[in-house]
């Protein structure tokens, strides 16, 4: 069962309340919306990788409170980890952490490292702050945090609103599962993300020996993490832990997709669904839409035209290549992944 309801201060409250219960809820963040469970509940914890169909070795990133110690989760927040803190957070940043023994065990996919964020939107905040203040009530010792991979089912295209959400996961769970508390979503509708692409991931785990590697770009560039902490990134190398995202195939329609150049949309076929940040030569209707020239806008649009062009019942979608740029870099990563993964089920 799916449940919408608007983000007021009462349904925060009776989120706070389910997610105390050991129950799923997605809410709002700045980047995409999360399926939230507690993240130091493991039965809750797998209530998430079984809504998702997430495979259990594949790490989901924990949200904390604003202001709250990273330290309660990690073993380790490093002086680069506490300069990006202080710069991006609340915001569209993930640190990778070694983690503090006994944290997070069934959020952090069997490795010895955890995902932390404190992410950027008021919802979201209000939820971390009315969770925070229940379990403080109730247990004094607890560690909070959200552990929260996007609401949609493993590998599809990421939602970007409440209706994306729902449309996930109606029907996902069968009248057997529903007798349990935790075979039930409650979504937090908080409008559209204002991002619309998840956020970055830098590792800060393998100082002493790789330095501080970009896993997953996103809305906080490169350029923009190496001016907060004066040292190059590194790459991510076969031996960097697992992170959210970072598959080969991911964020991925049903419907075939292509990136091709700007030359070949003059020639697409009828069939063929098109998102072209050049104008056509004449109307196209439905089956061509026209994407933004800016690498923000675009990002905001990616998955809500991904989802309208993956129901239009077009053979095939084709979307032109944009511009191969460092402002582009986390545009091109979905849609790499995208490609990679469209047309499978």
């Amino acid at each position: 069962m799916v449940k919408i309801e608007a983000a007021t201060r009462l349904a925060i409250e009776a989120a706070a309340a389910r997610l105390d219960a050991g129950r799923l809820v997605a809410f709002p963040t700045e980047t995409v919306y999360g399926l939230g469970a507690d993240a130091s509940d493991p039965q809750a914890v797998a209530a998430i990788f079984r809504a998702k169909g997430r495979p259990s070795d594949h790490p989901l990133i924990v949200h904390v409170p604003e202001g709250s110690d990273p330290a309660a989760w990690a073993a380790d927040v490093p002086p680069v980890a506490a300069r990006l803190i202080d710069r991006f957070w609340p915001g569209p940043l993930t640190l990778i952490l070694p983690r503090r023994a006994g944290a997070g065990d069934a959020a952090a996919g069997g490795q010895a490292t955890i995902g932390l964020r404190c992410p950027g939107h008021p919802v979201a905040l209000a939820l971390l702050a009315a969770y925070a203040s229940r379990r403080g009530h109730r247990d004094r010792g607890a560690i909070i945090g959200i552990a929260a991979p996007s609401a949609n089912r493993f590998g599809h295209v990421s939602p970007t609103s409440a209706a994306h959400v729902r449309d996930e996961f109606v029907g996902a769970f069968s009248d057997a599962a529903a007798t349990y508390a935790s075979a039930s979503i409650l979504v937090l509708d908080g409008g559209d993300c204002p991002v619309g692409i998840e956020s970055t991931i830098v590792d800060c785990s393998r100082l002493d020996t790789i330095g501080p590697a970009l896993l997953r770009p996103g809305h906080v560039s490169a350029a923009m993490i190496e001016d907060a902490i004066g040292v190059e990134l590194r790459n991510a190398d076969p031996d960097a832990p697992r992170a959210s995202g970072t598959l080969a195939a991911h964020y991925a329609p049903a419907t075939p997709l292509r990136l091709v150049d700007a030359e070949a949309l003059r020639d697409a076929p009828a069939d063929v669904a098109v998102w072209g940040r050049t104008q056509p030569a004449s109307d196209p209707g439905w089956r061509w839409r026209v994407a933004p020239s800016d690498a923000a806008a675009y990002a905001h649009e990616l998955y809500a035209v991904l989802r309208f062009l993956d129901a239009s019942g077009a053979r095939e979608i084709w979307i032109e290549r944009p511009p191969q740029t460092a402002a582009w870099a986390a545009v091109n990563d979905r849609l790499n992944r995208a490609a990679a993964g469209s047309g499978i089920r």
